[in-house]
């Protein structure tokens, strides 16, 4: 019983640790594309460009309702 326990344990844990390998090595691939995307300015800069054409069109809305409202 105790070989059986001590071999079902030693395999548990070594598969368990390989996953948490794997996931580890996932995680740092996604981080490290993210950060070339930021760092390039590429998704940065179209991130800061729609969110100023938005608030470019939501000024010219408003000052177009102010204006009819007069």
């Amino acid at each position: 019983m105790y070989k059986f326990f001590n071999k079902f344990s030693r395999d548990y844990l070594k598969q368990k640790g390989q996953g948490m390998v794997e996931y580890a090595l996932i995680l740092a691939f996604v981080v490290g594309i993210a950060a070339f995307l930021v760092g390039n300015g590429g998704i940065g800069e179209a991130i800061q460009t729609t969110f100023q054409n938005v608030t470019n069109t939501l000024n010219t809305a408003n000052n177009n309702a102010n204006q009819q409202g007069n």
